[in-house]
Formats: structure tokens, C-alpha cells, sequence
């Protein structure tokens, strides 16, 4: 049994260290060394400055008040109307446990709740994982890529994805 709530100010650690692992685990094999354990360390440290700007809203899935999984979301910047999940991490050591399906429903059943019928969100073109978990969560390509560069000047492909609430 996974608990889905709003996180408060208290949760900046361990939503940092959600999103440090999981980070790692899918992320870091695409960079450098000694870009990748800094970018890793900065994930743990920038969650209690996102939760104090309030800007969108942050769910925590827990198990045994274990966090194990966030996400983050709110309107879209880019498309006006929609919503946008900004972030979707799952701790490694709960892969496969469900929680991250928990999650998203409760996810799009708060977008839904905000007023908005259509989301969207981006994932990175070389994770597998991760597409593949967002396809069966109902979303499909958009055929809308853009480069992002994590901040070491070689950009990695990203692609769209979107579903209605």
C-alpha cells in the first residue's frame, strides 16, 4: 500500500535523494564522470528552494513513510492550456514495486482537479525505461524533440510526450 501526499517544507531531503538516485541510476551513464557526480549531488541539495517557491505542485509517494517517489507539475510554460509534469522520479530501489503507477493516477487525477484536460511532459530520447513506463501510463509521442543540456554544453535529445487527463 503506496501514500500519495503534497510535500511540505520538512520533505526537501528526501526528495532530493529520490531525485539524486534515480537521477544516477538513469541519467548519469550519459555524461562524464566528473560532470555527473556533482549534477548527482546538486539533486540532492535543490529541493527545499522548489518547495518554498511554490510554483508547482509537488506529490511524495511514500510506503511505510519510506518516500520512495515524486513528482512535480503545474501549467505549461511552453503550451498554454495544458498542464506540464516538470519532474517524475522514482527511487531505484522501488523499481517494479508499483509506486510509480500510484503516482502517476494521482498525478493526473490532481491535473484533472486543477482544470486541465490535456498534459504533457519530457523524458529523455535514450531512456527506455522511462518511455516505455509513460507509454503504458497512456502517453504517447508528441513528434516534438528539443536538445537539453544538463549544463556540460553537449545537449541530449528529449521528446514529448502528451495524454488527455
Amino acid at each position: 500500500m503506496f501514500d500519495v501526499r503534497h510535500a511540505g517544507p520538512h520533505d526537501g531531503d528526501a526528495l532530493g535523494e529520490i531525485h539524486a538516485a534515480a537521477w544516477e541510476a538513469a541519467y548519469a551513464p550519459f555524461f562524464a564522470p566528473e560532470f555527473a557526480a556533482p549534477a548527482v549531488q546538486d539533486r540532492r541539495g535543490r529541493w527545499h528552494a522548489r518547495i518554498g517557491q511554490g510554483a508547482a505542485a509537488i506529490l511524495l509517494a511514500e510506503r511505510d513513510s519510506r518516500p520512495l517517489a515524486l513528482s512535480s507539475f503545474g501549467p505549461s510554460a511552453t503550451r498554454p492550456g495544458l498542464a506540464e509534469i516538470h519532474s517524475f522520479y522514482s527511487h531505484p530501489d522501488s523499481w517494479g514495486s508499483g509506486v510509480a503507477a500510484v503516482l502517476m493516477t494521482e498525478t493526473l487525477r490532481r491535473v484533472r482537479e486543477d482544470g486541465f484536460t490535456r498534459v504533457h511532459l519530457w523524458t529523455l530520447r535514450d531512456t527506455t525505461q522511462s518511455r516505455r513506463f509513460y507509454s503504458k501510463c497512456g502517453f504517447a509521442e508528441c513528434g516534438t524533440t528539443r536538445p537539453y543540456d544538463f549544463g556540460d554544453g553537449n545537449p541530449l535529445e528529449q521528446i514529448e510526450y502528451e495524454r488527455a487527463c
